[in-house]
């Protein structure tokens, strides 16, 4: 785009003189009704953005763009390599669907207001189900596909959801996942009534439908009649995202229309550097935060072309699968976590099957979801030569609260850190006891009050849980949960949560420090640090790795000179155990290593397995090495 600004000068303004910021943001946007009423705040002394403007997020990244003469640009591309599907959808005939299943959703009762549960793979229809809840200005609530039955379960009951969009099945790269018993599960256990669901049937595993309750995906669009758009309130919700690694009582992220789809779109211009026309490819799923944010939201609303990808990194069919998919449709952006690059590296070390495509249209390449690790990136920048971007955002703010700003002028990078806080945030490194500490410094990251537009509004059905746990320690700020520093030229260094932060001997330690040394190491693809239980010490670093295919070394060699690496980048003082080789770490879907459970497993702490884990079949042998190798390592 072209910046009549400096990254410098929007900041400042976005701090000193947030409402005329972001009503110039807020202006670039087809409003139903242009809102006047800026910043302010709700009854509970909650702040709101844009309170008298009306829109429609779906008719914004649809509609719009038709209107605009753009209809037969391609919205959405969908490769699947676990099906051998490809299909192309233009804004025009995107419109077209969701209009229709907009119009099978009124026909089914929803209304403005109402929530309807999404439950499905990576195909079209997800997306199509998203925008014609939108479009109604009914609330969606997106479930993981494959989630367990009683996962599942209790987001119905806390979403109150009448309707569930489902499929019948998913596909993983080696085996079907039938849909439709988990859902009859999830529905018999559902304490709150489900009137209807709607089964999309995939050939690969069509279901058996339940007559009055279910109902046909595909014969009731092609009954259904297309709806116009629905206009409301900019602090109506949008959607409801329940939170990755969630137990117990479900914590649902609730998103309004006004500020999300003002914050999407600068976004997408000013985090990325994406123009209308774009082939912008975000490497998730829709349903994790940037599966809504970057594979839905933000690329439409700012006219792009969006990649919906049903695949894996490896193994679908290779670790080349990415970059042809770069080379086949021109990707100009590609934006995927930290492990699914680990898993290419691993995989393919050398980048050798990289080599075998054109990607002289790929422009950069973002990374975010968890930390990205300095070996990673050097990897990555060593063999693609462009911009290898980390940026930090979290489920809650919907959108990167610290990045290297593409869209201004991209800055030298430091490896290990997600450069400058973007235009809306004010960050502050605090103490436990709320004191502001020096640049250097490693504290608590807290986001001073109001967060920017696009941040989540609440907690769907708990405000007092949203207020206990963001806003009450630290008054004033959001408590992002997350430890870390800022240097002296104003890099973001993230460095964990807080409950990754450990206590050598009264040493304030981080193990995403370690975890840089640790990865550095040329025989190691993956790692993780966790703090364990000692008596004298009150807690001992150890490493938990996963070796580069081919590499033959023993844990004790490596611990001895992993020891040593520790020692020399960080001191003896880390008294860092030794490591432990493992074939793999235990991760959630969405690719965030589970370190509080590998610490509770070490230190034979009572813990539960969370419903969003990726193989819950690694952790039986990872128990035993946690309980048992522990002390080998430290040997």
């Amino acid at each position: 785009m072209t910046q009549t600004h400096t990254y410098q000068h929007d900041y400042q303004q976005s701090i000193t003189q947030p409402e005329i910021f972001w009503a110039e943001q807020a202006g670039k946007l087809a409003w139903h009704t242009q809102p006047t009423n800026i910043v302010s705040q709700d009854e509970d002394g909650q702040h709101q953005w844009f309170a008298d403007g009306k829109l429609n997020t779906a008719w914004l990244a649809l509609d719009a763009h038709v209107q605009a003469g753009r209809g037969s640009q391609t919205a959405i591309i969908y490769d699947s390599p676990v099906t051998g599907c490809k299909q192309q959808i233009t804004y025009d005939g995107l419109t077209a669907k969701v209009a229709r299943c907009a119009g099978m959703l009124k026909e089914l009762g929803v209304g403005k207001g109402d929530r309807v549960v999404i439950y499905m793979p990576m195909i079209p229809e997800a997306v199509i189900a998203m925008l014609g809840c939108a479009r109604l200005g009914a609330v969606h609530c997106v479930v993981f596909g494959g989630f367990a039955p009683h996962e599942l379960a209790v987001r119905i009951d806390d979403a109150k959801a009448d309707i569930l969009l489902t499929a019948s099945c998913g596909i993983e790269t080696d085996r079907l996942i039938d849909y439709k018993p988990l859902v009859d599960a999830a529905i018999n256990e559902a304490a709150h009534p489900v009137r209807h669901c709607v089964v999309f049937q995939r050939p690969q595993c069509p279901s058996t439908l339940q007559p009055g309750r279910d109902i046909d995906w595909k014969q009731a669009m092609d009954c259904a009649h297309p709806v116009d758009a629905v206009p409301v309130n900019s602090t109506d919700p949008l959607y409801v995202l329940y939170t990755s690694g969630t137990t117990g009582k479900p914590k649902g992220v609730v998103r309004d229309h006004g500020g999300h789809a003002v914050a999407l779109r600068y976004s997408m211009q000013a985090v990325y550097g994406a123009q209308t026309g774009d082939v912008f490819w975000a490497a998730s799923d829709v349903g994790w935060v940037v599966g809504h944010s970057y594979i839905v939201y933000g690329p439409l609303l700012a006219g792009c072309t969006t990649v919906l990808y049903e695949g894996k990194p490896v193994r679908t069919p290779d670790a080349g699968s990415f970059w042809r998919v770069c080379e086949e449709y021109g990707v100009k952006t590609l934006f995927a976590a930290p492990t699914a690059f680990r898993a290419i590296r691993k995989e393919d070390p050398d980048a050798e099957l990289a080599r075998q495509y054109d990607l002289s249209r790929l422009e950069r390449l973002f990374l975010a979801g968890e930390r990205l690790d300095p070996p990673t990136w050097d990897w990555l920048q060593a063999h693609f030569g462009i911009p290898v971007i980390d940026h930090w955002w979290q489920t809650e703010t919907g959108w990167a609260i610290a990045a290297n700003p593409a869209g201004y002028e991209i800055q030298e990078a430091k490896p290990g850190s997600a450069t400058w806080p973007m235009p809306g945030y004010q960050l502050e490194i605090l103490d436990d006891e709320g004191l502001a500490l020096e640049s250097g410094t490693q504290g608590n990251i807290c986001l001073k009050l109001p967060l920017p537009p696009g941040c989540l509004t609440g907690i769907w059905g708990n405000p007092e849980r949203y207020r206990a746990g963001y806003l009450e320690k630290f008054p004033g700020y959001y408590q992002s949960g997350d430890a870390g520093y800022i240097d002296r030229d104003g890099y973001v260094f993230v460095m964990g949560r807080t409950d990754d932060i450990i206590n050598v001997a009264g040493h304030r330690l981080s193990t995403g420090e370690m975890e840089e040394v640790v990865g550095s190491h040329s025989a190691v693809a993956e790692c993780a640090v966790i703090g364990v239980a000692d008596e004298i010490k009150g807690e001992l670093p150890l490493g938990l790795v996963v070796l580069k295919n081919g590499v033959d070394i023993s844990e004790q060699e490596l611990s001895a000179e992993l020891r040593t690496l520790i020692r020399l980048d960080i001191g003896a003082l880390a008294c860092f155990q030794g490591a432990l080789i493992v074939p793999r770490l235990p991760k959630t879907r969405s690719g965030k290593i589970l370190r509080r459970l590998m610490r509770q497993m070490a230190n034979g702490e009572a813990y539960s397995i969370p419903s969003t884990i990726d193989d819950p079949g690694c952790l039986e042998e990872l128990a035993a090495k946690l309980t048992g190798g522990r002390l080998a390592a430290a040997s």
